[in-house]
């Protein structure tokens, strides 16, 4: 049963640009967006909580981030750099001997069943060795690199990761069994991982907003999002068996084709990529999945095979968003230079889809700021 576990869900906060204003003291408390700067051609990779308060997200372009936040400071992204940081941050979560699940570079869940205090009733008086645990791992993490982290425990996968976005930045909220159904109620359909902005606008039309909403619709919701109906339902109340995937890997999805005659006519580049990306976004949507990297693969027509990439800090979720990076990467790096035979859009970072942020009106339980 759910209530037999105990999952934490650790989140860095703002890992990219916290790490720049770590590095560059001259950064702190000032509006940090990490990727090339407005006068070139570039995307944004990561935004500090200074930059978002202007709009400032993931995946958009660097000229829209230069307007809505003019004092913005562009700061080039280090991945070799955010990656070696992650790895030391995953050294003080493996030191607490739990089952580890890595989803990204930032982010893992935990299966802390075993080391802490087994529940009984749901109380949240009975998570006091998993809250001690969440603020050991938090002070080690702010001690030996000088970071913050959100940490989020419930009873399984779906409410800790909820948990750890709720009282963001440098948070610390449990969610005991028996409050989960009233934890729920306010947020936003869409908060839910596999709820995109089309499936969204579906459940609106028919009268649901709220989780709140789901929980109290008497009808079928296969209706509404097909075959994940039953799923949704469930998620609403605030259940989830997922167990923890310590073997995890990221995966991959790709799409790509090769030309009937090899071709560097940008409507037809375009039209292809903006298919790819449909292609690789349903199969996101399907696995309730969203992608940390976008890839291009181009061939041209003596066989010389080109890749290039980017990631972001905030999963990819929809197609307009990989459409726009694919671009990004292909002009960025002026691979259209003659005809190409093959043209190829990948994802990979798999973790899952969920709500960017949660603004909401409910108190954290047992949290810390």
């Amino acid at each position: 049963m759910n209530s037999a576990r105990t999952i934490l869900h650790l989140d860095m906060d703002a890992f990219y640009a916290s790490v720049e204003q770590r590095d560059h003291p001259e950064l702190r408390g000032k509006p940090v967006i990490v990727g090339s700067p407005p006068t070139q051609r570039g995307v944004v990779c990561a935004a500090s909580y200074e930059a978002r308060k202007f709009g400032v997200r993931s995946a958009m372009p660097s000229v829209t981030a230069g307007r809505l936040c003019p004092k913005g400071i562009f700061v080039y992204p280090r991945m070799s750099h955010y990656r070696e940081e992650s790895k030391q941050i995953f050294q003080v979560l493996q030191h607490t001997g739990a089952a580890i699940e890595p989803m990204s570079i930032d982010e893992a869940y935990m299966d802390v069943s075993e080391i802490v205090s087994s529940l009984s009733s749901g109380d949240a008086l009975e998570y006091a060795d998993a809250l001690a645990l969440g603020r050991q791992i938090r002070e080690r993490i702010f001690t030996e690199r000088k970071l913050t982290a959100s940490v989020g425990i419930s009873s399984n996968k779906f409410l800790s990761k909820l948990a750890s976005d709720f009282c963001k930045p440098n948070g610390l909220t449990v969610v005991p069994e028996r409050d989960k159904v009233l934890f729920l109620r306010p947020m936003p359909v869409r908060a839910i991982h596999g709820i995109g902005k089309v499936s969204e606008q579906v459940l609106h039309a028919a009268g649901i907003f709220t989780i709140g909403d789901l929980q109290d619709f008497p009808g079928d919701l296969r209706k509404f999002v097909g075959s994940f109906g039953a799923t949704l339902k469930q998620f609403a109340f605030g259940e989830d068996t997922r167990p923890i995937e310590t073997s995890w890997e990221a995966k991959s999805i790709s799409s790509e084709e090769t030309f009937d005659r090899d071709t560097e006519d940008r409507p037809t580049l375009c039209a292809t990529l903006k298919r790819q990306a449909s292609e690789i976004t349903e199969e996101l949507k399907e696995k309730k999945l969203g992608a940390y990297t976008v890839q291009i693969k181009i061939r041209y027509g003596d066989f010389t095979t080109l890749t290039r990439q980017i990631s972001v800090e905030e999963p990819l979720t929809e197609a307009n968003e990989i459409y726009r990076l694919s671009c990004f990467l292909l002009a960025r790096e002026k691979l259209v230079n003659r005809p190409l035979r093959l043209l190829g859009v990948g994802v990979s970072g798999l973790g899952e889809a969920m709500t960017r942020q949660l603004s909401l009106p409910f108190e954290s339980m047992g949290g810390a700021k």
